[in-house]
């Protein structure tokens, strides 16, 4: 020790040795004592578990919404058909997705036999007018000798009579010709109003029947959208209303509600909404679509939608109490404003609320409580100047 080899000290030597080495044990005691002791407080305080920010929920206005499901279909569809019999198809203008007005030619059918039966029964007219001039000239003349007595009254009713049988049967071939003219006229095949082809079954060539059908059309182009809402929730909603309407493409569109169905289904309990659609390319019949229907708004409490957490399929926020831990509430949140949600229940009007980062605390935890950055960044007030004494 000291530097002295051990075989050389003597016990004079070890005993001033061990008084030193109790001297600096006393003086390393005294000196980490104070330090030891102080640091056993700090270490016994808890430490916050995050940092946050917290925000008061705010009274905002909210929008009345019903969602429900439906399909788009045509608003009225027209079936067009052929009113001829037995005649071929020689020509086809238009095809599915055309705009058509009202009078276009759609398809001509041949014609020439038609054409015929016109002429032999214009030429049937004709005749059936002779012979009715020359009874009629025959029954003016025995009106004429009755009063000689050289013809007898039964031979001046029978001149009669045959003016009379000829001039109806000028009326048969007149109805006969209107027939074949008609005839000739639905060979053509025109729009009965205006609309969009939806459906083509005519085939150039083909001989069809009276009463096939050759196009299905939308008219108008106009579309429905027919909603399926329950029995209980159809009072809600008045003709007139607004609803936006989303299809599965995602285009988007606002309809009015133009009727309601008079009956429910008894199977389902639900009952249609007629709402008229504008025209829009991405959203066509047949389609499913999910709508909401816009019945007005309401101010209710409302928070941020990062203050909420979902645990267990529960919604709930974290409350910061005055000692800075948070309390778990769960809340029932109603409509979607933006990027607030309406609470309904579950939190007080002036409570303050963990703006975000609610799913790394658990309830109990100690937090630490930060200004919001937009607080910090706001300019003060402005102070007006005091008024300068008289």
């Amino acid at each position: 020790m000291n530097g002295f080899p051990l075989q050389r000290m003597t016990p004079r030597t070890l005993a001033a040795a061990s008084v030193l080495g109790a001297l600096a044990l006393g003086a390393w005691l005294l000196h980490a004592g104070p330090s030891r002791a102080a640091s056993e407080p700090q270490a016994a305080q808890p430490r916050p578990a995050l940092a946050v920010t917290t925000v008061r929920p705010e009274r905002t206005a909210v929008a009345l919404q019903l969602p429900a499901n439906g399909t788009v279909a045509a608003w009225q569809e027209a079936s067009i058909g052929t009113e001829s019999s037995g005649l071929r198809l020689t020509e086809v203008r238009v095809n599915v997705g055309d705009v058509v007005k009202k009078g276009q030619l759609l398809a001509a059918f041949a014609s020439e036999t038609v054409q015929a039966d016109v002429a032999q029964a214009r030429a049937s007219l004709m005749e059936a007018r002779s012979s009715a001039a020359d009874a009629a000239a025959n029954d003016e003349r025995a009106r004429t000798l009755s009063a000689t007595g050289a013809l007898s009254a039964q031979q001046i009713q029978q001149y009669a009579t045959a003016g009379q049988t000829a001039q109806a049967r000028v009326a048969a071939a007149q109805a006969q010709l209107r027939v074949q003219e008609l005839r000739l006229a639905h060979t053509r095949v025109l729009a009965p109003d205006d609309g969009v082809i939806s459906a083509r079954t005519a085939t150039v060539g083909a001989v069809v029947g009276a009463g096939t059908e050759l196009f299905r059309m939308v008219r108008k182009g106009r579309l429905e959208w027919r909603a399926e809402v329950t029995s209980s929730d159809l009072p809600r909603i008045r003709a007139g209303g607004k609803v936006r309407v989303a299809a599965a493409s995602g285009a988007q569109v606002v309809g009015t509600v133009r009727m309601l169905a008079p009956t429910v289904d008894p199977q389902t309990r639900n009952a249609l909404v007629y709402v008229d659609l504008p025209a829009h390319g991405d959203i066509r019949a047949g389609m499913f679509a999910r709508g909401e229907f816009l019945l007005g708004e309401r101010r209710s409490l409302t928070v941020p939608q990062s203050a909420l957490v979902v645990r267990d399929g529960f919604s709930s926020v974290f409350e910061v109490a005055a000692d800075h831990r948070v309390a778990m509430r769960r809340v029932q949140t109603g409509q979607r404003a933006g990027e607030r949600v309406e609470v309904l229940s579950g939190l007080s009007e002036g409570a303050a609320v963990v703006a975000r980062g609610g799913a790394f605390l658990n309830d109990g935890d100690l937090v630490r409580v930060e200004e919001d950055l937009k607080q910090k960044q706001a300019p003060a007030p402005a102070q007006s100047a005091p008024a300068a004494s008289k």
